[in-house]
């Protein structure tokens, strides 16, 4: 087996691997031996913890502050997006398709969903994992709509970051709830 293809094992598993070999050379009598294992391991896999848990910790971390401002209204993990971002809607809803670039997704969907919207829409995260330079984050959204009945959804978003920009994204949403609301209220012009 090459470095190559070792370096292809997503990285919570290489973790695994690592913790197993770190409780039996505990158990190992000749340290000799130990001592190569781990230096086997650590020649055949480059990717240093430290590095992925800065990489995760920092995407993490900027998920939650763009959904702490979206939920106190003073912004939105929207103004993350890449210019050239490409956001996925999967699934059957009206908004379901790829959207390329960040002002595609705005105009044809963020922007006409909050002109059917009566006040904000309050997210409240549920979890968020991490996994490289993605984080998926799931949630629950809520608000009303101008009809004044209410609108609420469950979403989950994976969100590709390069440096500080979400450059993918993908969105999973109830898309019956999603349908119902985008045609019963008409944008306010």
């Amino acid at each position: 087996m090459n470095a190559g293809a070792i370096t292809s094992i997503p990285h919570y598993v290489r973790r695994t691997v690592m913790l197993i070999f770190k409780r039996r050379l505990g158990n190992v009598k000749n340290s000799f031996v130990g001592f190569c294992v781990v230096l086997a391991w650590v020649l055949l896999v480059p990717t240093t913890w430290a590095e992925e848990n800065g990489v995760e910790a920092q995407n993490k971390a900027m998920v939650v502050a763009g959904f702490d401002a979206w939920k106190n209204g003073t912004g939105s993990p929207y103004e993350q997006l890449a210019d050239n971002a490409t956001w996925t809607i999967e699934g059957h809803s009206l908004a379901s398709r790829t959207y390329n670039g960040r002002e595609d997704l705005m105009a044809n969907v963020i922007r006409p969903f909050n002109a059917r919207m009566s006040g904000r829409l309050i997210p409240t995260i549920r979890n968020i994992y991490t996994d490289g330079d993605t984080v998926i984050v799931h949630f629950d959204a809520a608000g009303m709509a101008k009809d004044n009945k209410p609108y609420r959804n469950t979403y989950a978003w994976f969100l590709t970051y390069k440096g500080n920009k979400i450059v993918n994204a993908t969105a999973f949403y109830d898309s019956i709830a999603f349908n119902d609301f985008w045609q019963r209220v008409q944008p306010a012009s």
